[in-house]
């Protein structure tokens, strides 16, 4: 769909001058295609956990919808928000297939992994597996403080 002769590519190409075959935007769009459901429904079980009465209370002391949304609603779903983009994170950062197919250059990590392993063997491609698993896990880490953060405050 968004390749050189793609129903989506080869407009963009040639309208706007946007190419997503061997580009960062392309990596950017195939993981984002495969990873992206799981923000998404992370954050719609967050939602609907919203007790819809707190959201009509506030709506009766005066907030409107937008700042009903930004003031109660966000705050209380924000933790599965927060699994939801770390979830994301994860599935992008060891995402091969459609990277390797729509935008193999510049090479992301298990791609790069994956051409370890073709050229010189198990050894290199491990090493660098282990590399990427000391990143992932502390771009984890940090995923997890930011998410935990600071509860949402109570107005007494």
């Amino acid at each position: 769909m968004l390749g050189r002769r793609g129903v989506l590519g080869e407009p963009l190409q040639a309208l706007v001058g946007l190419k997503f075959w061997s580009t960062h935007a392309g990596i950017v769009v195939a993981m984002l295609f495969v990873s992206a459901p799981y923000t998404v429904n992370a954050a719609r079980i967050g939602f609907e956990a919203v007790d819809p009465r707190l959201e009509k209370i506030a709506r009766t002391l005066g907030l409107g919808p937008w700042r009903t949304f930004a003031q109660i609603t966000l705050p209380l779903a924000r933790s599965n928000i927060m699994t939801g983009v770390t979830l994301t994170y994860a599935r992008s950062i060891s995402e091969f297939g459609s990277v390797v197919i729509l935008a193999y250059y510049p090479m992301t990590a298990p791609v790069k992994i994956y051409e370890l392993f073709l050229r010189f063997g198990l050894d290199q491609a491990a090493s660098a597996s282990v590399l990427l698993l000391v990143v992932s896990l502390a771009l984890f880490l940090i995923l997890r403080a930011i998410s935990r953060g600071t509860p949402p405050r109570e107005n007494r």
